[in-house]
């Protein structure tokens, strides 16, 4: 059977229509990749988009490739960018981009309160709203008392009944690159080989506190916002922040970074976000929600927190050592932990 057609004009204009109505006729005023925890960060954007009016296209990535995936995203759109700012829950991916020429220069206002251990010499990233990596521990399982150190984790005693996220994304990969810069290669690798042997090995921070909290497991490695998590729905966990004593190594700190992509199709949106995510309102809010992320202004250094953050020893660590070792050092935990 013969169907008229429609004419070509009408149909084009039909199909308009729909996009229009759909919602992709309006490009983004600004775009970005977020790796924070989409429930801590998604109403901070909303807040920037409604004080603003400007439009916000937010990216979020899965916990079980937490920044990894948006790191290769943005490498991948490299002749075509589509992100103008990212928000890294971590650190040393995004020197890695900044070594790789894929940020820009921007030395926004309000980093002038944020100490320059955080900050990009060439002012390609500034680091904001900080974690430290830490024990959870299940209190109604374990003395804490018994778990004060990274190298209590791999006793044999405790075999089976431990975790740690597997160390190829997201903060776990950092701490492990950072470990390498700070013991050297060879008590490193005697660490990591020690945990893969003995340690449950998770998809990320989140499953080890899940574990931990419900008592499937007993302790392990997580960061401080799920703890927190734990900690305020009343679970019976407790916090240890590792190697605090005198002469031992410390806990190790890792910021939120954010930088503009040098290639950002919106580059004075992109610094206007940027502005004020650095800003001290945000760190602040940051710092009260559930993910109890720690300021890095000094206006806020003495601020109240939720959690003791003042019985914390910080590792020395170089950040940009760490940025500049990811790429070989996690093809190398990848052949490890991927057999």
């Amino acid at each position: 059977m013969n169907q008229k057609k429609r004419p070509l004009p009408r149909l084009l204009l039909s199909l308009g229509l729909l996009l229009v109505a759909a919602g992709c006729g309006d490009p983004p005023d600004v775009t970005i990749y977020c790796a924070c925890d989409q429930v801590d960060s998604e109403p901070i954007l909303r807040e920037f988009e409604k004080q603003t009016g400007l439009r916000v296209r937010m990216e979020f990535d899965t916990e079980a490739s937490k920044t990894v995936g948006l790191v290769n995203r943005i490498r991948k759109e490299k002749n075509r960018p589509r992100c103008d700012v990212f928000w890294n829950n971590e650190i040393a991916h995004t020197v890695s981009l900044g070594n790789d020429g894929f940020l820009a220069e921007y030395d926004s206002p309000n980093a002038a309160g944020i100490p320059e251990t955080f900050r990009d010499p060439q002012r390609r990233w500034t680091g904001f709203a900080a974690r430290a990596r830490v024990f959870i521990v299940n209190t109604d399982l374990v003395d804490p008392k018994e778990t004060t150190g990274m190298w209590d984790l791999v006793d044999p005693k405790w075999e089976g009944k431990s975790a740690m996220a597997r160390p190829l994304t997201g903060t776990t990969l950092t701490h492990a690159v950072a470990l390498f810069t700070v013991l050297g290669e060879e008590k490193t690798l005697e660490y990591l080989a020690a945990v893969k042997e003995r340690v449950n090995l998770t998809r990320g921070n989140a499953h080890v506190m899940r574990l931990v909290r419900d008592g499937e497991l007993k302790w392990g490695w997580t960061d401080t916002d799920d703890y927190n998590r734990a900690r305020v729905e009343g679970h019976p966990v407790t916090m240890v922040f590792p190697d605090a004593g005198e002469g031992e190594l410390g806990t190790l700190f890792i910021p939120n970074t954010v930088a503009v992509l040098k290639e950002a199709p919106n580059p004075e949106n992109a610094k206007r976000l940027v502005d004020y995510l650095l800003s001290i309102e945000v760190e602040k809010k940051l710092s009260e929600l559930d993910g109890a992320q720690i300021p890095l202004h000094a206006s806020l250094k003495d601020a109240p927190h939720q959690l003791p953050i003042g019985e914390m020893k910080a590792m020395e660590v170089d950040y940009a050592k760490i940025g500049a070792a990811m790429t070989e050092r996690t093809l190398q935990l990848k052949e490890m932990f991927l057999d």
